[in-house]
């Protein structure tokens, strides 16, 4: 076996030290949000009640994520595997993401999409972060984002497709790589570590990750898991 690479332990690092520092908070948030439901549902009006659920609700999905990146950061990811149905996954992330986009004219087209075994969790995270990358770089056009799938026996292969600009084949080979941010203009770089954590969750779901075009008319990412149903 392999020993791990200096790049993987300091991911791993990374998402251990930042996972256990937002536990405390997200514990205080959610358990804050619980007591206001137990004393005020009865005298707000149902919109407040719904506000406050849905703190409550987020809270502890990102309780369970962190849990599950700490997991992961520990050598020993903790999968729960359950049906998946992509379609509401992918309405649910989209709402979430074109939020801080609503100044910016995007658009999702959603294909034909299966329902998976796997773990939604970690699916989400994955989803969530090739999609944001389709929003973060993009051209000067309304933004187009495609999610379809393909499922060949037990494989399920998800394609995230874009209108963006091409990806430098200079710098294609470093897309996956920690701590590597692709330069675009008017945007501060973060810490690169998106699709490279993209790609070792797939691994933990016994998928993989790529980039299988860039050109014209923009990229495809392609999440390859098993599972399909």
């Amino acid at each position: 076996m392999s020993q791990p690479t200096s790049e993987e332990e300091r991911i791993k690092r990374f998402l251990a030290i930042a996972s256990h520092d937002l536990q405390s908070p997200l514990r205080h948030i959610a358990m804050y949000a619980e007591i206001l439901l137990e004393d005020l549902e009865s005298s707000i009006d149902a919109d407040q009640v719904k506000s406050l659920r849905t703190i409550l609700d987020k809270a502890q999905a990102a309780q369970k994520l962190t849990k599950t990146l700490m997991s992961f950061a520990a050598g020993a990811p903790q999968i729960a595997v359950s049906d998946v149905e992509l379609d509401p996954l992918v309405a649910e992330i989209w709402q979430e993401l074109e939020q801080p986009n609503a100044t910016s004219e995007v658009a999702l087209e959603v294909g034909s999409l299966p329902k998976i075994r796997t773990d939604r969790s970690i699916l989400r995270l994955i989803l969530k972060n090739v999609i944001a990358n389709a929003l973060t770089h993009h051209g000067d056009g309304p933004v187009q984002v495609r999610v379809d799938a393909d499922v060949a026996g037990s494989q399920c292969a998800i394609h995230v497709s874009d209108n963006g600009p091409a990806i430098d084949p200079a710098t294609r080979d470093k897309i996956f790589d920690a701590f590597w941010a692709a330069p675009t203009e008017g945007i501060t770089p973060g810490l690169g570590l998106g699709l490279a954590v993209v790609r070792d969750l797939a691994t933990a779901l016994g998928g993989d990750v790529h980039l299988d075009h860039s050109g014209e008319p923009g990229n495809r990412f392609t999440i390859t898991l098993p599972g399909a149903r």
